[in-house]
């Protein structure tokens, strides 16, 4: 069980390095100006038109890096520095996130099957933990002790599945983006570069919280197994 604590430390270690270095990332693409002028707004209305995508809205949010597109709303959702700046990092996100909104109206299959998952996500965030420790407890009192730990464990297992899904669905938003600046020449070779090098970042986050939600899966499951083994 110690190599796990060396793993999950090390998960966390590289989560942290992940994180920090976007941040740099994005801070230095941020003053990388575009040659053509355009804000994120533009380039998100752009791409969505470009698509002939009608009926999303592209609207500014506040924060740093909460820029989202939202299915439901049909919403692009960009924050403040992006929604008004023109700089390679803002074309990045406006555009990433358009990204999402053309896999949206072409049904594409992994956002789909993420979108199918989402109902259940937040019971499942809510219940998976106290589920486990429950049926733990339970395991040596009553004889569905062990069926309450396991059910627990599939309900972590409901949100590693939509940690995993992800990404597809944001490596695939962030090439439908870069294609898109790189066609329709909004960006230069350089500016594109930098655009590249803030999403390549931007998408690893996704990775590192993939890996840390599968080793945490991996983990209750050994710790529920391991305990109807004794």
């Amino acid at each position: 069980m110690g190599s796990y604590y060396i793993l999950l430390i090390l998960i966390s270690a590289a989560s942290m390095w992940v994180s920090n270095k976007l941040k740099r990332k994005f801070k230095k693409y941020s003053k990388l100006q575009l040659n053509s002028s355009l804000s994120g707004r533009e380039i998100a209305e752009k791409m969505l038109s470009d698509h002939g995508i009608r009926d999303v809205k592209v609207i500014s949010v506040q924060g740093t890096l909460t820029d989202h597109y939202n299915p439901q709303k049909k919403t692009i959702n960009l924050s403040e520095s992006v929604f008004n700046q023109s700089n390679a990092a803002a074309a990045a996100v406006a555009a990433h996130e358009c990204g999402h909104a053309v896999q949206h109206a072409n049904g594409y299959e992994w956002l789909q099957l993420r979108s199918s998952i989402v109902p259940l996500l937040g019971v499942a965030s809510n219940l998976s933990l106290i589920v486990i420790i429950g049926g733990l407890v339970l395991m040596n009192i009553v004889p569905f002790g062990f069926e309450i730990a396991v059910a627990g464990v599939l309900l972590f297992g409901i949100g590693t599945l939509f940690s995993i899904i992800t990404l597809p669905v944001e490596y695939d938003a962030s090439d439908r983006a870069l294609a898109w600046l790189q066609r329709k020449s909004i960006v230069s070779r350089n500016e594109l570069a930098g655009a590249q090098d803030a999403l390549k970042w931007a998408a690893r986050t996704y990775l590192v919280a993939a890996l840390s939600s599968l080793a945490t899966l991996a983990y209750f499951a050994f710790q529920v197994f391991g305990a109807r083994r004794n």
